[in-house]
């Protein structure tokens, strides 16, 4: 499979499956998409109970990241919110997330405390200190191979004309792909991914501002990368809801489960077993 890099160069369409949490990971890792990631709104809610609102640390990601990472063997794109506060915390992040494995980083203009991008009340940093954070950013990684995702916010608030010129300023600080967050047409997706001569990420949130298009005309357009991080979240919750719902009322359970044996499988107990079989003692 190879790097992200590698697979951008390629020219291939990178497909982020959004993970929150380790038994999220290890099944999108089974799958053929060929990246993950690491979505901050899941993972703050799987870990905090807590909506996506600047409250979790950068301590609380970057342990939690390097676990993902560890767990799965497909490259992984890691939300970082706004680099946890200054340009001192950009570098200090960036060389977190790279020495936990993650093979790009993403980071917003937004104002701190930060808010989901397809939530309302969002507010971004003038555009010179967001393109001195990628600056930063840039010069704090060690290798090439870790890129350096740029995401403005300003669509929704300030129209797409200012984030089409935030990313064109932010792609010159050093940015390896481009991220306009929120557009709301698909004419309006067409206008982002034609405008860079880099690669272009779109985040796709059921339920959000933004078109849901199949990849095939992603790649028309002319996007080299797209996130889903709400889909897994929404469709465990939906299905965990129906499930306990009809467990609390006494009901037989209806809803869809996965194979027992084939979650032992995923979680990794013939590991467990084949250890057993070689070194427990007769009897144990």
């Amino acid at each position: 499979m190879g790097t992200l890099r590698q697979i951008l160069q390629r020219g291939e369409f990178v497909t982020g499956i959004g993970v929150y949490d380790m038994i999220s990971a290890r099944i999108a890792d089974r799958t053929s998409a060929n990246a993950i990631y690491v979505t901050g709104y899941g993972t703050v809610a799987s870990h905090l109970g807590l909506p996506d609102a600047g409250i979790a640390t950068y301590t609380d990601m970057v342990g939690r990241i390097e676990r993902i990472v560890a767990g799965t063997s497909k490259p992984v794109i890691a939300d970082a919110d706004t680099g946890y506060g200054g340009l001192l915390n950009v570098h200090h992040t960036v060389r977190g997330y790279e020495k936990a494995g993650v093979s790009a980083i993403q980071l917003e203009d937004q104002e701190f405390p930060k808010k989901c991008g397809h939530t309302k009340g969002r507010r971004v940093i003038p555009m010179a200190d967001m393109a001195q954070k990628i600056r930063v950013a840039s010069d704090a990684r060690s290798s090439e191979d870790f890129l350096i995702i740029a995401r403005t916010d300003a669509r929704t608030g300030l129209g797409l004309e200012e984030a089409l010129r935030r990313g064109e300023a932010y792609a010159e600080a050093g940015a390896d792909i481009i991220f306009i967050e929120s557009p709301e047409s698909e004419a309006e997706m067409a206008e982002i991914a034609k405008r860079f001569d880099k690669p272009t990420l779109i985040n796709l949130v059921h339920g959000g501002s933004t078109p849901i298009l199949p990849k095939e005309r992603l790649v028309e357009l002319g996007f080299g990368v797209a996130i889903y991080p709400g889909l897994g979240f929404l469709a465990a919750a939906k299905a965990l809801e129906d499930a306990f719902n009809d467990l609390a009322a006494g009901k037989e359970n209806t809803t869809p489960i996965y194979d027992f044996a084939k979650f032992n499988e995923v979680i990794g107990f013939p590991e467990v077993w084949e250890f057993d079989r070689k070194y427990a003692a007769p009897g144990s």
